[in-house]
């Protein structure tokens, strides 16, 4: 069985990486060819995932670089066109929800090449998000769909997919977590920057929705000069945010604020070592809603809904969106002893690739 991996951007590397690892298990059974896009493509930063993920170089990277959602999604789909006709996969396999993962469907289903979705059926219920529109379109025309929480399941029927098409297996991402956890704690990332487990709290922010507006930004920014005086923040900023930040004449007002420290970009072991060790997360991200909640560390997530109900109803994560107030009070709860303990949600527990590949042997 010819199977075609399509990662774009970095947390597609941590969905396909438990897959690609345990199909490598039966070289007999399958051909795996991972096809990198390209529509997030930073040499260094790329290089330290694969080494981090033990994950092979790319065999076919299309390069089509950044742009608007149009280009990007036309580009990929031009390149990646005769990728498929000249491999000719039983199996063209897609994670997540970036332009590349919708692109690269339409091209396959068009060309009558299965496709599995992993990571499906996944709802904000916000058709401002781009990536809502991604994983909604894949999921109407992928042939498998895998799920990691059971909301997803009835997101799909509701929806109308066949209940056939629906296979619950679990997170890929938690199968990652679980296995380079070890490694990561192993790193001494809190000595290089003067922290102490417990004693700081970590922040991602890079939506559109938080760093486009300068009033918005500007409000978060208020927020975590107010965090900041009661627990030291470390933020590994996003190039996005830094643009942005740049533009909007805010580099000073980060500067005036003694308890944040920004930092560069971080790889996978070394952001997930600052992860455990946090008393607090604040984050935009979806990916880190997961991580937070098999951590077992708060997770406050700056934005008005979450595709990862889970979450929140059985995880540590809280909604709390980006007005100041709230986020200063979220935090200062946690800091006074008030986050949810929160519990590891049904087959998040490290397995999800032996299933996904279990159910790919029986129905291609």
């Amino acid at each position: 069985m010819k199977i075609l991996h399509i990662v774009g951007a970095r947390p597609n590397f941590i969905k396909i990486a438990p897959i690609m690892d345990e199909m490598a298990r039966y070289p007999d059974r399958f051909e795996q060819v991972l096809v990198h896009t390209g529509q997030h493509y930073d040499d260094a930063m790329s290089r330290v995932f694969f080494d981090d993920l033990d994950i092979p170089r790319p065999d076919i990277d299309l390069g089509v670089g950044s742009g608007s959602h149009a280009e990007q999604t036309a580009k990929v789909m031009l390149a990646f066109e005769p990728v498929l006709l000249e491999q000719k996969p039983d199996l063209v396999l897609v994670v997540g929800d970036v332009n590349s993962t919708l692109a690269c469907t339409l091209v396959a289903v068009k060309l009558c090449v299965p496709v599995a979705h992993i990571e499906a059926g996944l709802r904000s219920f916000d058709r401002v998000m781009p990536e809502e529109i991604n994983r909604v379109l894949t999921d109407q025309v992928a042939d498998m769909l895998f799920t990691t929480e059971r909301d997803a399941n009835e997101n799909l029927r509701r929806e109308g997919v066949a209940a056939e098409k629906i296979h619950f297996v679990g997170n890929v991402m938690i199968d990652t977590l679980l296995r380079h956890k070890e490694r990561a704690l192993a790193l001494d990332i809190l000595g290089q920057y003067g922290a102490a487990s417990g004693g700081f709290a970590l922040l991602t922010l890079h939506r559109p929705s938080n760093v486009d507006a300068p009033e918005v930004l500007s409000g978060i920014l208020d927020a975590l000069g107010e965090i900041q005086t009661r627990l030291p923040i470390l933020f590994p900023a996003h190039p996005r945010t830094v643009k942005r930040v740049q533009e909007f004449g805010f580099e000073a007002r980060l500067a005036a604020l003694p308890g944040l420290r920004v930092v560069a970009p971080l790889g996978y072991l070394e952001f997930l070592n600052l992860m455990a060790s946090a008393r607090l997360v604040l984050t935009d991200s979806g990916g880190i809603q997961e991580e937070t909640t098999i951590l077992g560390v708060p997770c406050l997530t700056l934005r008005e809904n979450t595709e990862r109900p889970v979450t929140v109803t059985e995880g540590t994560n809280r909604i709390v969106g980006n007005d100041p107030q709230r986020i200063v009070s979220a935090a200062l709860a946690v800091l006074d002893g008030k986050s949810k303990a929160g519990c590891t949600p049904e087959l998040w527990d490290g397995r999800a690739a032996e299933r996904i590949v279990s159910v790919l042997e029986e129905g291609i």
